[in-house]
């Protein structure tokens, strides 16, 4: 672990601000912009929690077994939440397309009359 507060301090700063942009936005670009952000605190915070001071990369070919490692499995969780992520916003995207197409505008309160 680091010495101090600051990623878990950047990582809760990122989430507020991306929620905060989510809660107030007017437009469904900018909503999933700001969803975009929340979820890069999640980056943040999955690496703070996989890093060990002094550690080297997990690759243990030729290296004596009390190395220490980071460790490998935050890093695929890392890997797989970025994955996860670019798709929920090209499906958010592809949504918000569908919804200018049919409502001529990006704002959420003009697609109420759509509900049903």
């Amino acid at each position: 672990m680091t010495d101090g507060p600051l990623p878990y301090a950047l990582a809760g700063w990122l989430f507020l601000v991306g929620l905060y942009g989510i809660v107030a936005s007017r437009n469904l670009l900018h909503i999933v912009m700001c969803l975009g952000i929340v979820q890069s605190s999640t980056y943040v915070l999955l690496l703070e929690v996989g890093y060990r001071s002094g550690a080297t990369a997990p690759i243990f070919k030729d290296v004596p077994a009390s190395t220490p490692a980071v460790d490998p499995v935050v890093q695929a969780l890392v890997l797989t939440d970025v994955v996860i992520g670019v798709t929920v916003a090209a499906l958010l995207l592809a949504l918000a397309v569908q919804a200018h197409k049919a409502a001529g505008s990006l704002d959420p309160s003009d697609l109420r009359p759509m509900a049903g």
